[in-house]
């Protein structure tokens, strides 16, 4: 599903956005840390037996919410296309697909995002940037028995406001089977009732603090990527350096197409719902307070306690899932022509619902694939090995706090060594970044890591020096 995704006039209005001044973006820091002093907030480990509301269902031993709401972690075994290869693994199922909604307003000329600042019990720092709304209709339709959601009935339906986007986007495939968000942009033409934990900001003060570690929110990064970005001409000047204006892809858009929907035909896994349970015969090992793997790798599920004074419930317990590890995502970017091309991977995830998406050249934890173990990652150890000269942009961006616990993934845009032979291996593409940001038009043909790389990416374009304020 997409709404009116190019309407006239919009791309033009986010280049004047994105170009604008970035003072405001330094009180948007001291806002945020404002928010987060001046919150109660407390998230406390317990012990599954704690969890109010949450038990192990008897027979299949899933965690389930005793409402049948929110989410269930349950298991999952996948076998590879050819049969070989097999596996069992915990994973979240939620079948909600939840509102990421910003509201846009034009003040003084330019378009202004209105943006949160919102707790999530997962979160490093507690308080990130985040949508306007970022809501399950678990959530929004009351479950919790809390309030409602601020500001969720502009996108609902029956209030004014006008698109800019409207489209279904998937989340992390490793971790979520089948998980689907609406990421919507709503422009209003009126001011609307202001709150002190929701703040306007421009799309260059966004891009701007994109720079600082763990402040703008996983859903705020793909629900931004979404809008049709100034990725072009339109940018200042540093885009001409890096060859973004280019209109010579190597492979046209059928091409592209093709590929994609081939990699679907050949990559996709076979994936079984099993009890959670079952995951013992792969040697996940469950006790009071966890569900991990032996080997210390992929991810535990813990549980915790939370209070929180700014939520529609003050104070719930729930399952999160930690990553063992800080993960990497990394696009390899080439001038072939005069056109800046990234090198995008076909992406098999157990969790896709169309089994493959388009991926960044590389997406992994590095501390799962030690060097020399198999399996580790084409292009790991070139993208690691990157010269300081060729790094374009590098940061730290954290995952989504509602669902996982201190998920931080290290960003990385590199240039590749001109050294290195043209040709991919088989699972890889070089496209442009309009070939990319087009892709998105179509709901879940672009993963979660390569849109927030894409907005990182727009950073680049319109990263001001520190005096140009």
């Amino acid at each position: 599903m997409s709404v009116e995704l190019h309407r006239p006039g919009v791309a033009a209005r986010l280049a004047v956005s994105a170009a604008a001044p970035t003072g405001g973006a330094r009180a948007a820091m001291t806002w945020l840390r404002e928010r987060r002093r001046r919150g109660s907030f407390r998230v406390t480990p317990v012990p599954f037996s704690r969890l109010d509301g949450w038990s192990f269902r008897p027979g299949d031993g899933d965690l389930v919410h005793r409402s049948g709401r929110f989410f269930t972690v349950e298991g999952a075994q996948v076998t590879t296309p050819d049969g070989t290869g097999r596996w069992r693994q915990p994973i979240i199922r939620q079948d909600d697909v939840a509102v990421l909604g910003i509201l846009a307003l034009e003040i003084n000329g330019v378009l202004h995002f209105l943006m949160q600042a919102k707790m999530e019990p997962g979160n490093i720092g507690l308080v990130q940037l985040s949508p306007t709304v970022q809501s399950t209709p678990s959530n929004y339709s009351r479950a919790h028995q809390g309030t409602t959601s601020r500001y969720v009935e502009y996108f609902l339906g029956g209030h004014p406001g006008r698109p800019l986007v409207d489209i279904l986007q998937s989340e992390q495939g490793s971790w979520f089977r089948g998980k689907r968000n609406r990421n919507v942009v709503v422009e209003v033409d009126e001011p609307v009732e202001e709150h002190e934990d929701y703040r306007w900001l421009t799309l260059a003060e966004i891009l701007y603090l994109l720079r600082y570690p763990d402040v703008v929110n996983m859903d705020t990064r793909t629900v931004l990527s979404c809008l049709p970005l100034p990725m072009d001409d339109s940018a200042p000047t540093p885009a001409r350096s890096l060859g973004m204006h280019g209109q010579e892809p190597r492979h046209d858009t059928a091409e592209v197409h093709r590929w994609l929907r081939e990699s679907r035909e050949q990559r996709a896994l076979s994936v079984e719902r099993i009890p959670l349970t079952a995951t013992a015969a792969d040697g996940w090992v469950q006790d009071e307070a966890r569900i991990a793997h032996p080997s210390g790798r992929w991810f535990r599920i813990i549980g915790v306690d939370v209070d929180a004074d700014s939520r529609e419930v003050t104070a719930w317990s729930q399952p999160l899932l930690e990553p063992c590890g800080v993960g990497l995502v990394a696009l390899v970017t080439r001038r072939i022509g005069d056109t800046l091309h990234l090198l995008v991977k076909a992406d098999v995830r157990l969790g896709y619902q169309d089994g493959v998406e388009l991926g960044p050249t590389v997406q992994c934890t590095p501390s799962n694939f030690p060097p020399g173990t198999p399996g580790r990652p084409e292009f790991l150890d070139a993208v690691l090995a990157t010269p300081p000269e060729r790094v374009l942009h590098e940061s730290r961006q954290s995952e989504e706090g509602g669902r996982f616990h201190h998920a931080t993934t290290r960003h990385l845009v590199v240039g590749q060594d001109p050294a290195a032979p043209l040709d991919p291996p088989p699972g890889y593409l070089w496209i442009t970044a309009h070939q990319l940001a087009e892709l998105m038009v179509t709901s879940c043909q672009v993963n979660i890591e390569a849109r927030s790389l894409l907005l990182t990416l727009l950073s680049v374009l319109h990263s001001p020096s520190e005096g140009a304020q």
